[in-house]
């Protein structure tokens, strides 16, 4: 049968890569190819960003009304077709559909809907220098940027990418994970329904080595923001740094999950599950090293153990269903990898640990258990390195310098999770906590308008609120002598 292939839009148009070379979409959850993806490259590229270029002075000095309300209609286009992008993050990610319609898809249309508002309330600063001149701060958008987005979480990071450039005033060249392009694609076909001018927003579908190079070389893409991993994460600094880019570079982690033994038990074991294995542990910010106070240690593992374990892998599709696929076979064997390496560690695999082989339309998808470590160093690699996946280990602490020890002793400090009844603990410990967002009491709680991003090698910038929208712009002062 003839599959969709998944086009490039460029100046308004859905169109075929120049080379008419194609990429295999896999679904991971049956392990078949269900679409082709444009296997774009640098020519591609070009003439996303000349249409960028050119239809930024018109996207630029629109009122920030008139920019707004177009926002706004995307927003609700995504509400229009919840259905079918909820069913396509799935078929392309492996996620559970339910996890889908819960999170990603919601969360994407609130992002377009937040930066649509949140640039009708900005404000400038000026200063009277004694009484001598007026000094004030004016903001205007940076210009032609990239938005390089992961395969996580498809259509909620890749709209939190280009709704705060495209509401700064800014023309983008967007490129969605080769893994996970479906989502991006029908977006592309909202803008063109909800009458996007041509131009402001250009999709460019395709591998990271050619297509997301050749945005970041283009001299007139004049920023960079970046999410994805570590090691990806570098070589584009390497390239754009040079060449004096803007970058936002959200990139891994390595979570501690601490747990203090006054927590709020069930609260502590029952968001564990979720900060651990949401999403097949495929976020960022999964908390993927727990590390529990020794006298509630072995209460903590029982209960973790057993509740992981009664977890229900399956056809994504299936309502029960709590882990779906891992997003590709490689990741599968990657995942897999590391179940291994722990055990030559000298870790004892409590939970999992093992590919599983459904029936029916899934018995060739990418599935594995939830897995529970123990008996590991906070030092060997399994709890250095960043598997990204549903694998967990559970270490125990003596006291608050031994948990913050272990906490920040990866080169990761994107995000840290906390839970303890000690109002005071909470503070203190969180202060030294090398991350750069803290959850005390919960997980993966988010207000749009604060700062996001990592510390060390979890990325530099921050994205997220009146912090996005400034990277997306450039600033000068105006002194006015009185």
């Amino acid at each position: 049968m003839t599959m969709e292939k998944i086009l490039n839009y460029i100046d308004g148009k859905l169109i075929k890569p120049v080379s008419d070379h194609w990429i295999d979409n896999y679904n991971p959850a049956e392990g078949e190819i269900y679409s082709h993806i444009a296997d774009s490259d640098e020519k591609d590229v070009a003439m996303a960003v000349e249409a960028a270029r050119k239809a930024f002075p018109i996207w630029s000095e629109m009122s920030a009304f008139d920019r707004s309300n177009i926002l706004l209609k995307i927003s609700e286009g995504i509400d229009r077709n919840f259905e079918a992008l909820a069913k396509a993050e799935s078929e392309d990610n492996g996620k559970p559909l339910k996890l889908a319609k819960a999170m990603d898809i919601p969360r994407a249309s609130a992002n377009m809907r937040f930066f649509a508002t949140a640039i009708l309330h900005t404000e400038t600063q000026a200063h009277q220098t004694d009484q001598q001149a007026i000094n004030y701060t004016v903001r205007s958008p940076l210009g032609v940027v990239g938005c390089i987005s992961p395969w996580n979480l498809p259509l909620y990071l890749f709209t939190w990418k280009i709704a705060p450039a495209l509401a700064a005033g800014c023309t983008v060249v967007a490129k969605p994970s080769e893994l996970t392009p479906m989502t991006a694609f029908l977006f592309t076909k909202i803008c063109i329904e909800t009458g996007l001018p041509s131009g402001v927003l250009n999709v460019v579908h395709g591998l990271g080595s050619k297509a997301g190079q050749a945005i970041i070389e283009h001299p007139d893409v004049v920023g960079i923001s970046f999410t994805g991993g570590t090691v990806t994460g570098k070589k584009i600094a390497a390239t754009a740094a040079p060449m004096f880019k803007k970058l936002s570079l959200e990139l891994g982690g390595k979570n501690p999950n601490i747990i203090f033994a006054d927590c709020d038990f069930e609260q502590a074991v029952s968001t564990s599950i979720s900060s651990s294995f949401s999403n097949q542990g495929e976020i960022c910010l999964c908390g993927s090293r727990i590390i529990v106070e020794r006298p509630l240690y072995q209460k903590f593992v029982e209960e973790f153990v057993r509740r992981t374990k009664a977890l229900v892998v399956g056809d994504p599709f299936e309502e029960e269903t709590r882990v779906g696929a891992l997003v590709s076979e490689a990741h599968m064997k990657k995942v897999l990898s590391y179940i291994d390496l722990a055990k030559q560690e000298g870790g004892e695999v409590v939970a999992g640990g093992n590919q599983i082989r459904l029936e029916g339309r899934c018995k060739d998808g990418y599935f594995v258990q939830p897995t529970v470590i123990l008996g590991l160093d906070h030092q060997c690699r399994t709890n250095q390195e960043e598997i990204f996946g549903p694998v967990v280990t559970i270490m125990p602490f003596d006291g608050e310098e031994d948990a913050i020890a272990f906490a920040n002793s990866t080169a990761y400090g994107l995000s840290a999770t906390l839970w303890t009844e000690n109002l005071k603990r909470a503070h203190r410990v969180s202060h030294h906590l090398k991350s750069g967002i803290i959850w005390v009491n919960c997980w993966l709680l988010r207000d749009l308008r604060t700062p996001f991003g990592g510390m060390k090698q979890s990325g530099v910038g921050r994205e997220g609120g009146w912090e996005a929208l400034r990277f997306f712009t450039e600033q000068k002062n105006i002194c006015i002598k009185l």
